[in-house]
């Protein structure tokens, strides 16, 4: 199985039009059916509001692991994640982390490449936040 053949959650599918190239690290789009659980902007600190790193990579990490903390509150699991959006402040910094990045996610949301956005910012409420990433899952029934 290639990286970008992903097993979809049962009452998840994959949405890609014939004939598309596939895409790297997310999917077009996803069907889903189950209880959806909506998480709120996640930046790179910890529960206590406290940032460990200023380095792009590391925020990301730690803002995926806060929102798959708040999606077990939910009892869903990283690969019930059907959409994210990603807000950066700098998309040269973004794209200059992307192995970093990329192994970042694999670790903490793993093989699931939900519908994503990424946005570069003119800045976001946190000064020292360099990413805030929310998202949406679908857990199945």
């Amino acid at each position: 199985m290639s990286e970008q053949e992903v097993l979809p959650q049962p009452g998840h599918k994959i949405l890609q039009p014939a004939g598309w190239a596939p895409p790297r690290g997310y999917s077009n789009g996803i069907e889903a059916r189950g209880r959806t659980v909506v998480i709120g902007g996640q930046v790179g600190w910890d529960g206590q509001c406290r940032f460990h790193t200023s380095d792009f990579a590391g925020q990301a990490r730690q803002a995926l692991a806060n929102i798959v903390a708040v999606l077990a509150e939910a009892g869903g699991k990283p690969e019930h994640i059907i959409r994210m959006t990603w807000y950066v402040v700098d998309k040269r910094e973004y794209v200059a982390a992307y192995p970093e990045l990329g192994r970042a996610y694999r670790e903490v949301i793993g093989r699931n490449f939900p519908a994503m956005t990424a946005v570069q910012v003119a800045g976001l409420i946190e000064d020292a936040a360099r990413v805030e990433i929310e998202a949406t899952a679908v857990i199945p029934d």
